[in-house]
């Protein structure tokens, strides 16, 4: 390896800090929809995301876990429905999130 290909590598810092929850594909997705358009059914979530109804709801729970979504359940009419809201905690996480990952790609 050359000394300068070396010393670009060392350069570059390791996405150690990066968000490990938003940072899983499928919740980065979520994060990333949810990010856009504030707050969405889980239908749509669903279909946008291609994820099934377990898997999503999974990923839910741990972005509700950190508090970075709100999941709101109610009855319209007979039949439930699940909305999910992205919380001011989860903009501030994706917003850092973001962050950190140009910074990363810049020091490539």
């Amino acid at each position: 390896m050359k000394t300068q290909d070396k010393r670009a590598i060392d350069d570059v810092q390791p996405l150690t800090t990066v968000d490990k929850v938003i940072h899983e594909p499928a919740r980065l997705n979520i994060m990333a929809y949810l990010y856009v358009i504030e707050s969405a059914d889980f239908l749509f979530m669903m279909r946008q995301t291609g994820l099934t109804f377990g898997n999503l709801s999974a990923h839910m729970s741990k972005l509700e876990a950190v508090g970075y979504i709100k999941v709101v359940k109610e009855f319209v009419g007979r039949k439930p429905h699940t909305m999910l809201v992205l919380t001011e905690k989860g903009k501030q996480a994706f917003d850092e999130y973001r962050k950190q990952m140009k910074q990363f790609f810049n020091e490539i």
